[in-house]
């Protein structure tokens, strides 16, 4: 069952634009709780502390459903947390989302709450949940008030300039950023370069002929 999401139901921490977004576009499935699972990861080595943030990502994020991303094979279909693992460059991680196809990599949460994928290697997108959903809502709201938008790929990236930008801290990117410009906003999305080790995999969308609210609405 679907329910689309109202008040406290929408997770805290995100900005106006975001909240607006998950409130118009998104619904709410069901998941399956994890609590239950507790002794069973715990038999399995799990640490506790890291069941503890699995339990709690799913409480929080579980079964929300989205737009398709415009990148990454259009994002996860859902938010949805499995049961932890050793991640490759230590600590523990788990899933963060359940694909929309099958794809080279995964959605995974790493160990200190980064969203990213996994591939060759580990590319972590967002510090967190929050900064991919920052930047579904700021895709959504700039596509509707650009009055050009252009899609640049591989080496064409390499020429962009953002000398005259300046990040969009709300989104939080680590491997993908979002830069704001005197009338435009840019997507960089590096995270297939990076975890399946090819530049041609850059994508930057370029959001042109913004006004201030374009720019700035919340």
């Amino acid at each position: 069952m679907n329910l689309h999401l109202h008040g406290d139901a929408i997770p805290e921490g995100l900005s106006r634009r975001a909240r607006s977004f998950v409130a118009s576009h998104g619904v709410r499935a069901d998941a399956t709780p994890l609590e239950p699972y507790r002794e069973r990861w715990l038999a399995l080595g799990v640490p506790g502390e890291v069941i503890d943030r699995a339990v709690a990502y799913q409480e929080r994020w579980g079964g929300l459903v989205l737009p398709p991303a415009p990148v990454y094979e259009c994002g996860p279909r859902y938010l949805y947390a499995d049961v932890p693992e050793p991640s490759h460059g230590g600590g523990w991680w788990f899933v963060g989302g359940e694909p929309r196809a099958s794809v080279a990599f995964s959605f995974m949460i790493g160990p200190n709450g980064e969203f990213g994928l996994w591939g060759d290697t580990w590319a972590p997108l967002h510090a967190s949940v929050e900064g991919w959903v920052e930047s579904l809502a700021l895709t959504h709201h700039a596509s509707q008030w650009a009055k050009q938008v252009t899609r640049l790929h591989g080496d064409e990236v390499e020429g962009l300039s953002l000398d005259d930008f300046e990040p969009v801290e709300e989104v939080q990117g680590i491997v993908d950023t979002w830069w704001r410009g005197s009338d435009s906003l840019v997507a960089l999305h590096n995270g297939e370069a990076e975890c399946l080790s090819g530049r041609v995999r850059r994508v930057a969308l370029v959001y042109s002929g913004l006004d201030k609210w374009g720019l700035h609405g919340q």
